[in-house]
């Protein structure tokens, strides 16, 4: 019943959110840095009814949302910024990201921006048992903690926990229409289409995301946090 209003307001949920991306808040005023705020505020308004399925109330809130950052756009606050069309942003690709994420960093928001920009997010997280056979230790943070971090950052759609046997089978329950790998990834593009070939998945892109934030990862943070303590300990 609700399939279409459900679609349009993400939509509208989607064109905020990339609108507010792009303003550059620090250049604003006061006067136009409190309608900015304003408008924050109705989208996460919009986006706490959408979760609770009441589409009418989170239309409304980001109806509102919007009308307030058109109005810094026509007064000039806000410049080279447009509204794209919601035929480009409904029923957008599935994009599939995948890692352990054990602390997330700037490294991982720029992965998870880059996927976002392509299409609707989904993450697969991965499993304790799989991350000390890769990494040779516990994580830090278990997997639910993980999991639930991942699901807090406004990028992401949905986050799932990986397959302790089977690293395809997510892949087969999302059916995303793009994977796009991390920097650090263990597997290749190449080696992962045709696993994905083996499985009968001739149709999902493989992509790569090359941009690495240095000094930025998860191994690093681990390491510098260890010697700091040893240090403080010694």
């Amino acid at each position: 019943m609700y399939t279409d209003i459900e679609d349009r307001v993400k939509a509208y949920i989607r064109n905020v959110e990339t609108f507010i991306d792009k303003v550059k808040s620090d250049d604003l005023n006061d006067a136009a840095r409190r309608i900015y705020d304003l408008a924050r505020a109705y989208l996460c308004d919009s986006k706490y009814y959408y979760e609770k399925k009441e589409y009418f109330t989170a239309l409304a809130c980001i109806a509102y949302a919007e009308g307030l950052l058109d109005s810094l756009r026509l007064m000039n606050f806000v410049k080279d910024v447009e509204w794209k069309p919601l035929s480009q942003l409904i029923k957008r690709p599935r994009v599939l990201v995948a890692g352990s994420f054990e602390f997330l960093h700037p490294g991982h928001l720029a992965l998870l921006k880059e996927a976002w920009n392509i299409g609707e997010v989904y993450v697969v997280v991965s499993r304790d048992k799989n991350f000390e056979k890769f990494k040779g230790r516990k994580p830090a943070l278990n997997e639910g903690e993980r999991l639930e971090v991942i699901e807090s950052v406004k990028y992401v759609a949905k986050a799932v926990l990986g397959d302790e046997n089977d690293y395809i089978k997510p892949i087969i329950d999302i059916k995303p229409d793009i994977v796009m790998l991390g920097p650090d990834q263990w597997i290749t593009p190449e080696k992962l289409r045709e696993e994905l070939e083996k499985r009968g998945l001739k149709n999902i892109k493989v992509i790569k995301f090359e941009r690495r934030i240095e000094p930025w990862s998860s191994t690093n943070i681990f390491n510098a946090l260890r010697n700091r303590l040893c240090n403080t300990l010694l």
